[in-house]
Parts: structure tokens; C-alpha cells; sequence
């Protein structure tokens, strides 16, 4: 089977690359950011609905995607298994309102925690990275198209 990078895989990692690297702005301003996201996790309104949706639909056709090509995967398609379970999972958690992973959201958006910085700075790598990967995939996409 001949490896192939699919139209909508460069696109998840701009995505998360770019949904990741917004957390620079939990370094400029962490009450607003932690105000702003705390509510929307516990109003669950129609902007949380469209990006958990968005969220669960891409790491559930990551990881299709990692199975179904098992014989011809790319090193990157690795992070739609390990990381596309863990956001299923943080999805799911969140949904049924597990305590402990309530507990640890409340401390991750503690403004006071002295791990904020340490946090949020992962994060914001982690996007940058995803991010550099997603528009390297464009680009071999559309040198080999």
C-alpha cells in the first residue's frame, strides 16, 4: 500500500496547532482566559457543541485513519492514536462530569497555580509544533498533487 497524506490531514494539525497556540493568550492574561474558558465549560452552550463535536469528529478520523493504514503509516499519524485518544477521553470526561477530571481542570485554570507558566507554556508548544507539522504536510500535499 502506497503512503498517502489525505486532504483533510493537514488541516487537523493547523487546527489543533492553532487551537493549542490560542493558549499564548492564557500567558498574557490568565483571569480572562481562565474566565472565559471555565465558562464555557460549565454553560454548554452552542459554541462548546460545535467544538466538541469538531474536536470528537477529527480524533475519531485520526484514528481510523491510523488503523486503516497501519501497513503504510506515516510517523505523524501516531499522535492521532495517542493523541486523538486523549482528547476522546478528556471529550468523554468532561461530557459525564468525572470528578477527578473536574478537580484537575479547576487547577489547571487556578490563575494562582504556580504551574500556570509550566502549563500552559507546554501547550503552547505542543500547538507550535503541531502546527509547523500541519502546513509541512500542505506543503509535501501539494507537491505531490
Amino acid at each position: 500500500m502506497e503512503k498517502k497524506i489525505f486532504a483533510w490531514e493537514p488541516v487537523f494539525f493547523l487546527f489543533f496547532g492553532l487551537f493549542h497556540l490560542h493558549r499564548i493568550w492564557g500567558m498574557i492574561d490568565r483571569k480572562t482566559y481562565a474566565d472565559f474558558w471555565l465558562g464555557i465549560l460549565e454553560n454548554r452552550g452552542v459554541f462548546y457543541f460545535i467544538l466538541m463535536g469538531l474536536l470528537a469528529i477529527l480524533c475519531i478520523a485520526g484514528v481510523i485513519t491510523f488503523f486503516r493504514n497501519r501497513s503504510s503509516n506515516y510517523w505523524w499519524r501516531w499522535i492521532y492514536l495517542f493523541g486523538g485518544s486523549y482528547v476522546l477521553f478528556d471529550l468523554f470526561a468532561i461530557a459525564v462530569g468525572l470528578d477527578f477530571w473536574n478537580e484537575l481542570l479547576l487547577w489547571m485554570f487556578d490563575v494562582n497555580s504556580p504551574y500556570w507558566n509550566i502549563i500552559w507554556g507546554f501547550f503552547v508548544l505542543l500547538g507550535g509544533f503541531v502546527f509547523v507539522l500541519g502546513m509541512k504536510l500542505l506543503r509535501q500535499s501539494r507537491e505531490k498533487s
